[in-house]
């Protein structure tokens, strides 16, 4: 029963609200507002319309920053890792951009896409694009060498077991990186949105600033958290569900 409860996490969430409630005391709303009036903030900011606005602002970007990624790092990052002559083309240049930072490009994505979420999306692109394709690269090199061999002894060409047998194997990688790649989505889209936003929780964020309302940021965090999390358990679930027969399992 005790493992249960904790497995839940219904304790470390107690404790985490005890916390902070104990340190919200100390302190008056302007440093560090208590739970009590950040949900106060969150249900102000949700009756005028302005966190329901901004939360789809933030997730549009997102998903389609992410989406770009997943259609550009999976079929790269499997050629790389099964073609060497593709590897050797490709990768020296991937790894020396992959250790450049999105929000350095910031200023470049402005100048090249503008000041609209074209910009917001590419730096998203950016950002998931690097940790979805190390994934994949990393999933083709683990495959095991005796099901190559396997498929080769059956008469299967390089081409059929490229789909057959290699893809398949690579595909837990594969969904590791897109786990990853979403996680850097929702980091980046707040960044992107702190610095060129005119809305989306980025925005909220960095705009409570201006009127002394650090309820409003906390309310803007507790947002983002609540759907970074939903995020990462709906993704889990989905590759449980669909990709379980690939060898994806509960984390």
């Amino acid at each position: 029963m005790i493992e249960r409860i904790l497995k839940i996490g219904i304790i470390s969430w107690i404790i985490l609200l005890l916390i902070w409630y104990l340190g919200a005391l100390q302190y008056d709303t302007y440093f560090l507002p208590s739970p009590l009036e950040t949900l106060d903030s969150l249900a102000l900011l949700a009756g005028n319309g302005t966190l329901g606005a901004d939360i789809v602002a933030s997730i549009g970007r997102s998903l389609r920053g992410w989406g770009l990624g997943i259609l550009f790092a999976v079929p790269l990052g499997l050629l790389i890792g099964n073609f060497k002559h593709v590897k050797y083309l490709v990768e020296p240049i991937l790894t020396f951009f992959r250790f450049v930072p999105a929000i350095a490009l910031t200023t470049l994505f402005l100048m090249w896409f503008g000041v609209g979420d074209e910009s917001k999306v590419m730096l998203i692109f950016y950002a998931t694009f690097f940790p979805i394709m190390v994934n994949t690269i990393a999933g083709v090199a683990s495959v095991d060498k005796s099901l190559i061999e396997a498929a080769a002894c059956m008469g299967a060409g390089r081409v059929r077991t490229f789909f057959t047998v290699i893809v398949p194997s690579a595909v837990p990688y594969i969904f590791t990186g897109m786990r990853l790649g979403l996680s850097s989505s929702i980091l980046c889209v707040i960044a992107a949105e702190m610095l060129v936003g005119s809305d989306g929780l980025g925005y909220l964020i960095n705009s409570s600033k201006l009127y002394y309302r650090t309820d409003w940021a906390f309310a803007g965090i507790v947002t983002l958290a609540v759907i970074g999390f939903l995020a990462d358990r709906l993704l889990q679930l989905f590759g449980y569900k669909a990709l379980k027969r690939f060898g994806v399992r509960k984390a």
